[in-house]
C-alpha cells in the first residue's frame, strides 16, 4: 500500500497535476473518505489530490497547498488513467 501511495506522490509531484480522491481510492482499493489517512499530514507534496467537485484538497490551508496546484484546469478523474501512468 504504501509503496502505491509514494508512486500516485511522485508521479503528481512530477507532472503538476490535480486528481481526486475517488481516483486514489480506487488504486488503493479503499473508500475516498480513509484516503486522507495513508497520505499523512497535510502538506504541499499531497496536495495534488483533490474533492472532485471542488478542485481543491479537502480542509488544507493556502500554506499546505503546492504553489502549482491550480496551473493547469486539468484533473485525473480516471483510475484507468492514473493506473497506466504509474504502472500500477
Amino acid at each position: 500500500m504504501e509503496e502505491k501511495v509514494q508512486k500516485i506522490i511522485k508521479y503528481l509531484n512530477t507532472v503538476k497535476t490535480r486528481c481526486t480522491y475517488g481516483v486514489v481510492a480506487e488504486i488503493l482499493g479503499v473508500n475516498s473518505r480513509s484516503v486522507g489517512m495513508y497520505l499523512g499530514k497535510r502538506r504541499p507534496e499531497v496536495s495534488w489530490i483533490v474533492n472532485a467537485k471542488t478542485g481543491d484538497p479537502t480542509d488544507y490551508e493556502e500554506s499546505e497547498k503546492h504553489p502549482e496546484l491550480y496551473r493547469t484546469e486539468r484533473i485525473i478523474k480516471s483510475a484507468e488513467v492514473l493506473r497506466r501512468n504509474i504502472g500500477v
